[in-house]
């Protein structure tokens, strides 16, 4: 028998960190890639030193309390890590990282992206050439919105969010943005600091929403302050769902108060989203793309095991969360 840790890898990774699992672990694989159950989760982590799990697992108090105390620690492939209960796995005394960093080009490129497709009608203009519906062209045919030198707001300021706002600099936007606390000058790049969202959200003629999910941000955007947005904003959510009241957020396309908005990430994702999205012409949907670039993946598999390498070698991981 081996004496390398054992190691429950909840979903099919790329091959090249699978490969390196195998290497200096031993790994238990999911090769069809099939979502565990919380029952099956905890069967299958009999005997095992440490989970990898994605953000699609969810870690509750109950899950955790039900682990085997051989298990050390949850090695997330995820930047997000709203799916484990952490005050739980602090009680338990697992340890709980992340893979921050290595997703932040990807993820601001995907909101870039909705914020384009959602201002330039993309999603509406490409069903209507697939479905052979586009007849003619005309001066008033399908106009959308030109983003270049618009204010660009921003909710939480963190890698992405920086990332994401240095990107729209390349369309001459002004950046604005809502922190919990304000950034350095040298980290601000020029753009305007407001103290609360309610500040913020009248200079947004788009809103880019890159805060964790927490108790306190859970519906965040709501009725309220969407309501604070100028008349024909755009909204993009690259964060989390639960972020965005999805009702509120409907209610102000549908009335036109928004104009459109761009979505990678749902409340009930993915099969339990709200089925009004899909009714939608001025809403982009995106299936929750935001680090799917081969480089991120792999470098989000390595940022997981760099961390599982300190945890099984007595050191303190980089990434540690709880």
């Amino acid at each position: 028998m081996s004496d390398k840790p054992v190691i429950l890898v909840t979903r099919k990774l790329p091959d090249l960190v699978e490969a390196r699992l195998a290497r200096d672990y031993q790994p238990i694989f999911n090769p069809d890639d099939r979502l565990y159950s919380a029952d099956e989760l905890i069967e299958l982590a009999d005997g095992v030193d440490a989970i990898l799990p994605c953000h699609t697992e969810k870690f509750s108090a109950d899950v955790i309390a039900r682990l085997p105390d051989r298990v050390r620690a949850l090695c997330n492939f995820s930047v997000g890590y709203d799916h484990v209960d952490t005050q739980a796995a602090i009680n338990k005394g697992l340890i709980v990282t992340n893979t921050p960093d290595v997703l932040s080009d990807a993820t601001a490129e995907i909101a870039i992206l909705l914020m384009l497709g959602a201002a330039r009608r993309a999603s509406e203009g490409e069903r209507m050439v697939r479905a052979q519906k586009w007849k003619d062209w005309s001066p008033t045919f399908m106009v959308g919105q030109q983003i270049s030198g618009k204010r660009f707001g921003v909710i939480g300021m963190g890698r992405v969010g920086r990332v994401t706002a240095r990107r729209a600099r390349a369309f001459d936007m002004e950046v604005h943005y809502y922190n919990r606390t304000r950034l350095d000058q040298d980290l601000e790049c020029g753009a305007l600091y407001h103290e609360t969202v309610e500040d913020l959200l009248p200079h947004c003629d788009v809103l880019s929403v890159h805060c964790p999910a927490t108790a306190e941000t859970m519906g965040l955007i709501n009725r309220e302050r969407l309501a604070l947005l100028p008349k024909n904003a755009i909204v993009v959510n690259t964060a989390r769902g639960g972020v965005i009241d999805d009702e509120a957020l409907i209610e102000a396309l549908v009335s036109g108060a928004l104009f459109a908005a761009g979505l990678d990430v749902f409340n009930g994702e993915p099969q339990n989203i709200n089925p009004r999205y899909r009714d939608l012409d001025n809403v982009f949907l995106l299936p929750h793309l935001g680090s799917a670039t081969g480089e991120t993946r792999d470098g989000m598999g390595f940022r997981a095991l760099d961390n599982l390498d300190a945890i099984f070698s007595g050191q303190e991981p980089g990434d540690r969360v709880a």
